[in-house]
């Protein structure tokens, strides 16, 4: 009996004659053995697609229209700001609570200097740049140097900057602000070239976006071969291709068909591309990666912790202050409770994007996706009117989840 069960089992086929189903069969055993290898990197980019296609069948299409496409990248341009911060505070092995605050006194500072005191907009950005930048040295210092944790600093500075923006503002909202100022949340790329019914130079931009994306892939595969590290399949490899492409194109479709791309559309793509080439190819990424993996490891290979703790919260202040800058542009105007949840925002993101809570893992791409998820989350729910605590709640089990799953990842590559 068990030799006959032997026996009905299917030979190879022959190359070139009727193997096209397992050639099929086998083309997807590598698809699905490559997800489920690569699943952190993939996980939440096929939720974040799932979600697209979910909410937009729930509001009849509504989701992605072109203008709630270019609004949904407004509404969330300063969260993905914050998130790519975030990121690299999570991966060092700390964590960020006053960047919602800060966010608040900086749009604060620039509406008393550029309202008040009739400082010209561009003076008042990099003055307020600036304050970031010393706000981020100072809680920086008390963390690196100063000994003390994380969390107790910037749960400080959450205190400290919003009394601060209250006293700034007296309990009062004050706008408008300069028009070139309000450009930076509002704004879009201008008009150029013939009239094709489509803002030209939004589908020039996607284009070259795409271009890059699939050189720098490529180039990415070729050398994690020279190194003798382990990629994806190659069928995988081509599918992530063609999914990134066509994702690009859609959403430059999509854009060009409104008003074209948002200004800080541009100023996320430069962030997102300055901060994953500095996590991915700078001495200093990988310092970063290497002192939230293994600390005790770190400083016996030379690196020098401390500088690298300082400098990221250094980022963190001034990426607070130029989403502050975006988040008084959008609102024309400072109010004393701006920022609210920014910063469990970001952190949401963070987690949902792929970082784990014991640091060393996680990537500039997926604090995006993170911010994504989120803002699709947002978006949708409001279309279909659910209230605000609804959204609280399953926005709380979707971060639960997310770090749920990082846990899962972990016990299961650890067996």
């Amino acid at each position: 009996m068990s030799t006959d069960v032997m026996d009905k089992s299917p030979a190879p086929a022959p190359p070139g004659k009727g193997g096209g189903a397992g050639a099929g069969g086998g083309l997807l055993h590598l698809v699905l053995d490559g997800m489920r290898r690569n699943m952190r990197q993939y996980g939440m980019l096929i939720a974040l697609g799932l979600l697209v296609v979910v909410f937009a069948v729930w509001t009849d299409g509504d989701l992605i229209l072109p203008r709630n496409v270019s609004n949904l990248v407004l509404q969330n341009s300063y969260i993905l700001i914050l998130a790519i911060g975030m990121m690299l505070v999570i991966i060092a092995g700390h964590i960020d609570l006053s960047v919602g605050s800060l966010t608040a006194f900086i749009g604060s500072t620039a509406a008393v200097l550029m309202v008040s005191h009739d400082v010209p907009w561009p003076l008042a950005a990099v003055i307020c740049l600036a304050m970031g930048g010393v706000a981020g040295c100072v809680q920086g210092w008390l963390i690196a140097y100063g000994g003390i944790p994380s969390f107790i600093v910037t749960l400080a500075g959450m205190l400290v900057w919003r009394g601060l923006t209250e006293i700034l503002l007296e309990g009062q909202t004050l706008g408008p602000f300069p028009e070139g100022l309000g450009k930076l949340g509002n704004g879009f790329l201008p008009e150029v070239g013939p009239d094709t019914n489509y803002h030209n130079l939004t589908l020039l931009l996607g284009v070259v976006l795409a271009a890059a994306v699939v050189v720098q892939e490529v180039r990415d595969r070729r050398r994690q071969h020279e190194f003798a590290l382990d990629v994806p399949p190659f069928n995988l490899f081509v599918l992530k291709l063609v999914a990134i492409v066509a994702a690009i194109a859609v959403v430059t479709m999509l854009l060009a068909s409104y008003k074209g791309a948002p200004i800080v559309l541009l100023i996320l793509g430069v962030l997102v591309v300055g901060y994953g080439y500095l996590m991915r190819n700078s001495i200093f990424g990988r310092h970063i990666y290497a002192i939230g993996g293994n600390l005790p490891a770190a400083k016996l290979s030379g690196v020098k912790d401390k500088k690298v703790s300082f400098y990221v919260f250094l980022n963190m202040g001034v990426l607070a202050a130029l989403a502050g800058l975006v988040v008084a542009a959008r609102l024309n105007a400072a109010s004393p409770k701006a920022g609210l949840n920014f910063e469990l925002e970001a952190i949401a993101a963070s987690f949902i994007g792929g970082a784990s809570m014991s640091g060393g893992v996680g990537t500039v791409l997926g604090a995006i996706i993170g911010g994504l998820v989120l803002g699709v989350l947002n978006n949708g729910m409001n279309l279909l009117g659910v209230g605000s605590d609804w959204q609280s709640v399953i926005k709380g089990l979707a971060l639960l989840a997310a770090v749920g799953f990082d846990v899962w990842n972990k016990r299961r590559a650890g067996s």
